[in-house]
């Protein structure tokens, strides 16, 4: 056989072995909002334990479930994961993802942290971490006990103090989803007046910027998930170090519903191609390693039941101690969404 004859096949043997191993490869396709470095340590040891190779598309929480509704049938996402309450339930609610079964999930994830039964008692989506939304406030100008709970951000004894991201944000529609669901909406929105009453500023920037204003006397108090104020905590800037060192933080509502959770979560594609790998990726983020990443990259408090916090910052913020969450349903927290927005609305909420 002539020598270029013997190449040629040697070369097509080689490309159909090449194509045969891709075509055995096993990916999962991942939409995420989760814009966190952290976070490829736990993609990787995915694809180390279980061979899945992961691509991931990046979006914030909006421009993936639009995404999804304008690829409809033909979209790739087997996974979607969200950071907060409203956009899972309004994804659940769109039928943008599919009900699953997972005994592994229902026992790691307690049910108030995951959303109501589908009619075969499938689940539409997670929480997979969370974030308590804590007080700040100004150590020299306030008292702590006048920060106590959540209603008292709109006491008129504030008034003139407070700063606060936009109220449309999702963080905020959760939370006062959540004392919507605890007061009743009536007085719920006679809340949200005494809120804008205390405004110190129009709501502007994110989280972050409300901690940094309240060190820098902007305000005396102001409210922001715990994950922002770890990450100043764990800080090495020394802007950051002198900011945390004005502050102090409240859990609020510790006498009565507890502090507010807000979660990131995560829920299986309506479409998608490869749902049992995709039930696997999910298992694989209630796990203790996963959830013990959470924690420790991230500074999210983890949700699976038995799993040990050793996060230094977390632990200085309730003093190595547990704190007191609400109870209530994450999912009825997230359908109180467009009550909140039209209290916001109707109460003048920048």
């Amino acid at each position: 056989m002539p020598k270029t004859v013997k190449a040629l096949l040697s070369a097509c043997a080689l490309l159909a072995s090449a194509a045969h191993v891709h075509a055995q490869e096993q990916v999962l396709n991942l939409y995420s909002a989760r814009h966190y470095a952290t976070d490829e340590a736990l993609y990787s040891g995915f694809t180390q334990a279980t061979g899945i190779r992961i691509q991931r598309v990046d979006a914030d929480d909006a421009g993936i479930l639009a995404r999804l509704r304008a690829e409809g049938a033909a979209s790739p996402a087997d996974v979607i994961l969200l950071v907060d309450a409203t956009r899972l339930h309004k994804g659940e609610t769109d039928g943008l993802f599919q009900p699953i079964q997972s005994k592994l999930l229902n026992h790691a994830i307690p049910a108030n942290l995951r959303s109501a039964p589908a009619a075969d008692g499938g689940i539409s989506w997670f929480g997979l971490s969370t974030r308590a939304r804590v007080i700040v406030y100004n150590k020299v100008k306030v008292q702590k006990s006048d920060v106590a709970t959540y209603e008292s951000l709109g006491d008129p004894r504030n008034k003139g103090r407070l700063c606060i991201r936009s109220g449309s944000h999702p963080y905020n529609l959760s939370l006062f989803g959540a004392v919507t669901e605890h007061l009743g909406e009536q007085k719920a929105e006679a809340w949200l007046q005494g809120v804008v009453a205390n405004l110190a500023r129009p709501p502007k920037g994110g989280d972050t910027d409300q901690i940094k204003a309240v060190a820098a006397g902007e305000c005396d108090i102001a409210v922001t998930n715990s994950y922002y104020l770890a990450r100043m905590m764990r800080s090495t800037k020394p802007e950051d170090m002198a900011a945390v060192n004005k502050v102090g933080v409240v859990f609020p509502n510790q006498e009565s519903w507890g502090t507010h959770l807000n979660i990131a979560g995560g829920a299986v594609a309506r479409h998608s191609k490869n749902p049992a790998n995709a039930i696997r990726f999910l298992e694989y983020l209630a796990s203790p390693e996963a959830q013990n990443h959470f924690a420790n990259g991230n500074n999210e408090w983890p949700v699976a039941q038995g799993v040990e916090l050793d996060n230094p910052a977390l632990k200085a913020m309730t003093a190595g101690k547990p704190f007191k969450s609400e109870t209530i349903p994450i999912s009825a927290v997230g359908a109180n969404a467009v009550r909140v927005q039209q209290m916001l609305d109707r109460v003048g909420f920048p």
